[in-house]
């Protein structure tokens, strides 16, 4: 058996490619939208694809089925409930799917239906041979996760209550799931930072026995109990997951692999003032916030570059890049793999621009957590913001009535918080704006200073005039106070 993991660091997504290689045939799981590595792997093996499966339809990536099927005539198949808006094979409950030369020998997958994460939720066992007690592995895709299970809530918008569908995860989990032996290997569709659970671990494979003794969804409970455990303090949901749900299950064109055209100053701003296109910078934060163009968004290339630009740019919506000459490909793919294509080009030479053009540029305002007021730690909090503390420079210190946002996830807040702090995460906090008054200061934090630069450019480009984020977020002022 040929058994490859592809796992994408900046999406914390994993793909899987298993083939027989007595004949050769192949199937895919969970694709992302660039497939080069696919099928250069495939063709080294000496496998060739016949079919691409899906274990759901994803929210928080553009799934590269379209494309592999362009490239290799390979069908595309979903769970038995999948309902989409083009030609696929469904998957029925307990179906086995032959990599042999027949039935009785080779690789075989069996499809699990799994509802709970989505309706269409599927789990594949692998087995190197067809009567194999123990399976090779499980590919779990978002229904069980290494230390967690699929969120529950996001077929919220479509009818389907989180706790409804958190009690269908419940008996998948424990009729199809855990009724597999223990050394049976666990493969998921994500492991840590991804939004579509809460608390995913590093490990990207683990196994059925670890899981049902180590993950805090699997601990003998009543159904009631897992079902108020996993629908409470999930991640802000990014804006983008309801398109991407859509267009991965509607169809969507295929990847264009042509690198962003150069532009000028003048034309960037005149795709921006003419097209509505967004300036989005995508160099390193420290860069951004030292100088950057007055009315840019921002998220860098070395955080999660794709999900932030996704919770802060609408989709459909145009963008030229600002990106350090040689990068500007690979924002252009990142933003691709979530379905962001209208890229227009990006921004020749940046760092000359701004040196050239002062009148249009901007420095980040930023205050370190002893220019915050401080007082006596409350339980799970850190500081309260208030006056400027003794000897601080005005220009840089919060005022009095600030509005102090904390843009982590639920989760992150509810386990200590400034005191006074509003958590709207970053995900969400598009929406939220008009809950703020642009007329009086706002200080953002986040847990180190990545998320709320973001929220910041946010604000700023939103036309909030007094805007600073807590440089080192929460752990930098925690760790002051002690």
């Amino acid at each position: 058996m040929h058994f490859a993991q592809y796992y994408l660091d900046c999406l914390s997504q994993a793909s899987y490619l298993i083939g027989d290689e007595t004949t050769g045939r192949a199937v895919l799981v969970d694709p992302r939208r660039d497939i080069d590595d696919y099928l250069h792997d495939a063709e080294a093996a000496g496998l060739r694809i016949e079919l691409v499966i899906e274990t759901h339809i994803h929210a928080d990536f553009l799934s590269g089925h379209l494309e592999l099927a362009r490239a290799t005539d390979a069908a595309i198949a979903f769970g038995e409930a999948a309902q989409t808006g083009f030609p696929i094979r469904r998957l029925k409950d307990g179906e086995r799917i032959s990599l042999g030369a027949d039935d009785a020998e080779g690789v075989t997958l069996t499809a699990l239906a799994t509802p709970g994460h989505t309706l269409e939720s599927i789990c594949l066992v692998i087995r190197e041979h067809p009567d194999d007690e123990v399976p090779f592995g499980v590919l779990t895709g978002d229904t069980l996760f290494v230390g967690d299970v699929g969120r529950p809530d996001l077929l919220s918008a479509a009818g389907h209550s989180p706790h409804d569908m958190a009690a269908r995860l419940y008996r998948s989990l424990h009729t199809k799931l855990l009724a597999l032996p223990d050394a049976t290997r666990v493969f998921p569709a994500h492991g840590a930072g991804s939004a579509c659970g809460r608390s995913l671990s590093t490990e990207t494979s683990s196994t059925i026995g670890d899981q049902r003794r180590l993950n805090y969804a699997l601990q003998p409970m009543p159904e009631a109990d897992f079902v108020r455990l996993v629908t409470a303090g999930q991640p802000a949901t990014p804006g983008y997951f309801a398109h991407d749900a859509a267009l991965n299950r509607d169809g969507h064109p295929l990847l264009d692999p042509r690198p962003p055209a150069a532009l000028t100053l003048d034309e960037a701003l005149a795709a921006r003032d003419r097209q509505g296109a967004v300036l989005l910078d995508c160099r390193p934060s420290a860069a951004y916030t030292r100088a950057h163009l007055a009315g840019s968004l921002h998220t860098s290339l070395d955080t999660r570059f794709a999900e932030y630009a996704g919770s802060v740019v609408a989709p459909g919506t145009p963008v030229v890049l600002i990106a350090d000459p040689g990068t500007e490909q690979e924002a252009r793919l990142r933003l691709a793999r979530i379905g962001y294509d209208r890229v227009l080009g990006h921004l020749s030479d940046p760092a000359a621009v701004l040196e050239r053009t002062p009148a249009l540029t901007r420095r980040s305002r930023r205050v370190r957590h002893d220019e915050l007021a401080l007082e006596q730690p409350q339980p799970g909090a850190a500081v309260a913001a208030g006056a400027p503390a003794p000897g601080a420079p005005a220009a840089n210190a919060p005022a009095t009535g600030i509005q102090l946002i904390d843009v982590r996830n639920p989760s992150e807040f509810e386990a200590g918080a400034l005191p006074g702090a509003r958590n709207i995460p970053l995900a969400g906090l598009s929406q939220h704006l008009t809950e703020l008054d642009p007329a009086r200061p706002v200080v953002l934090y986040c847990r180190s200073g990545g998320r709320s630069v973001i929220a910041a450019a946010l604000l700023e480009a939103r036309g909030f005039g007094d805007v600073c984020d807590v440089v080192g977020g929460y752990e930098a002022v925690a760790a002051a106070v002690g």
